[in-house]
C-alpha cells in the first residue's frame, strides 16, 4: 500500500511503510512546537526508521533540538527570502549509515565538475508538449515500466489525474510515431514561489537522447512564468546521470538525504539540487 498523505493539524505529511518514514512537506506555522511532538508519537506509534522534514531557517534550532541534523540546504526557498532545510530525524540508527557513501561521493564529484551548459543539444525527432487528462493512462504504464515501485503511485492513472487537479503539472516527450517515451513532473507551490522538477522517467530504448534536458529546459521556461523563484529536485543519488543532467542545467548540490525513498524495491539516498529561477542568487 502506497504512503498516505494527510493534514497533521495544518500541516502536511506523508508517512507509510514503503518508505518507511514519516515525511514532513509543508510546515505550519500554528502547529509548532506541538508539531515535533505529534511527528515523534506517530514515528514511534507506527515504529518508522526515519523522519524528513522541510524545515524553514526561523524553525532550525527547534529541530535541532528535537534531534534532527540538517541533510541539505536550499537557499531563498521560501518566497524567494527565507532558506529550507531538508532535516532528519532517525529512529533507526543503521538508516542513517549509507553503505555506498564513496560511490555516491564520485557521483557528486563528476557532477559538480561539469560547466554548465557545455552538453551537446538532445536529439531531434521529439516533441515536447504539457501532458493532459487523456494522456493518463500511457503515463501511467510508462512510469509502471521505468520504474518497478516508487514512493508515489505513479503507475495508477486515476492518481496521476488527482495531482493534475492541484499544482502538480507534468511533461511528456513524443516520438515521431506520437509515442509517449519521457515523462517529467513540477510539482508547484505558489505560495513559497518554489517547484520540485521529479518523476523524470525515460523509456529504456530511448535513453541517452537528453530528452530529460529537454523537459527540464521547457518546464524551467514554464516555470518562470508562473513565478516561481526557486526550483529544486530530489535525485537519486547514485545515478550518474541524473545528477549530471542538473549540473548541466546549472543547478548547485545542497546535500544528500541518506536511505532516504523507497524506489524499485530498495531505500535510496537522495541528492538534493536546486536552480534560483529569478530575483535572488547564492
Amino acid at each position: 500500500m502506497a504512503d498516505r498523505i494527510v493534514r497533521l493539524g495544518r500541516s502536511t505529511i506523508q508517512h507509510g511503510k514503503e518508505n518507511d518514514r514519516v515525511y514532513l512537506i509543508k510546515l505550519a506555522d500554528e502547529d509548532m512546537p506541538e508539531l515535533l511532538d505529534n511527528i515523534d508519537r506517530l514515528a514511534r506509534e507506527k515504529d518508522y526508521g526515519k523522519v524528513f522534514a522541510k524545515v524553514p531557517a526561523r524553525w532550525l534550532s527547534r529541530f535541532t533540538e528535537a534531534g534532527y541534523a540538517s541533510e541539505a540546504l536550499v537557499p531563498f526557498f521560501f518566497e524567494g527570502k527565507e532558506d529550507c532545510h531538508f532535516m532528519a530525524r532517525y529512529y533507526d540508527r543503521q538508516r542513517g549509515v549509507e553503505p555506498a557513501q564513496k560511490e555516491i561521493a564520485k557521483v557528486i564529484s563528476l557532477a559538480r565538475e561539469v560547466k554548465p551548459g557545455t552538453r551537446s543539444e538532445p536529439s531531434s525527432g521529439y516533441t515536447v508538449k504539457r501532458c493532459q487528462p487523456g494522456d493518463c493512462p500511457e503515463m501511467a504504464e510508462l512510469f509502471g515500466t521505468v520504474f518497478e515501485t516508487y514512493p508515489f503511485p505513479v503507475e495508477d492513472p486515476e492518481y496521476i489525474d488527482r495531482t493534475m487537479d492541484g499544482d502538480v503539472i507534468y511533461f511528456g516527450a513524443k516520438d515521431r510515431n506520437d509515442q509517449l517515451v519521457s515523462l517529467a513532473s513540477a510539482e508547484l507551490d505558489p505560495k513559497a514561489a518554489n517547484v520540485e522538477m521529479t518523476d523524470f522517467a525515460t523509456a529504456p530504448t530511448h535513453r541517452r537522447k537528453g530528452l530529460a534536458r529537454r523537459l527540464l529546459r521547457v518546464m524551467e521556461e514554464k516555470m518562470r512564468e508562473k513565478n516561481m523563484a526557486v526550483a529544486y529536485t530530489i535525485a537519486r543519488a547514485k545515478s550518474i546521470g541524473m545528477n549530471k543532467t542538473f549540473a548541466y542545467a546549472g543547478y548547485k548540490y545542497g546535500g544528500t538525504l541518506i536511505r532516504n525513498t523507497q524506489i524499485c524495491g530498495e531505500l535510496e539516498s537522495m541528492n538534493v539540487w536546486y536552480k534560483q529561477l529569478g530575483g535572488h542568487s547564492s
